[in-house]
């Protein structure tokens, strides 16, 4: 499909995991910490606009629809395995967005080995569906 360009989640997932290995060195560091959890931040939103893009585009869906079950219409569609664990990664991403909290900031880092599996994972397919 003509202008479905994946680069942009490729490098936040190198990117991604050039911080958990960076944490891996200097686990006692919060900012390394905190500067996962923005790299989290970055391909979590990457990963919704394309996925929105893709249902668009190459599965014709209504913005509309797509906006309000993006992540069960990509499960559907195999674009990606479990809609819930999605889920769960974008709620995710929103609480550390829109607040502070060093308990939060922990059980999201603790989710980002996970996301990062899926992330790989939805590129593949996104790659596959897009061929």
């Amino acid at each position: 499909m003509a202008g479905l360009n994946f680069d942009a989640l490729k490098l936040s997932i190198a990117a991604l995991e050039q911080g958990l290995e960076e944490h891996a060195q200097y686990p006692q560091l919060s900012t390394v910490r905190d500067g996962v959890i923005q790299r989290f931040e970055v391909a979590v939103d990457i990963s919704q606009k394309l996925i929105r893009r893709v249902l668009q585009e190459v599965y014709q869906m209504e913005p509309a629809h797509i906006a309000k079950n993006a992540m069960r219409e990509a499960a559907g569609m195999a674009l990606i395995a479990d809609a819930e664990c999605w889920i769960g990664h974008v709620n995710a991403r929103n609480e550390t967005s829109h607040t502070y909290d060093a308990s939060k900031a922990n059980a999201v880092f603790e989710r980002i080995p996970g996301f990062l599996l899926d992330a790989r994972d939805l590129l593949q397919r996104l790659i596959n569906a897009t061929a």
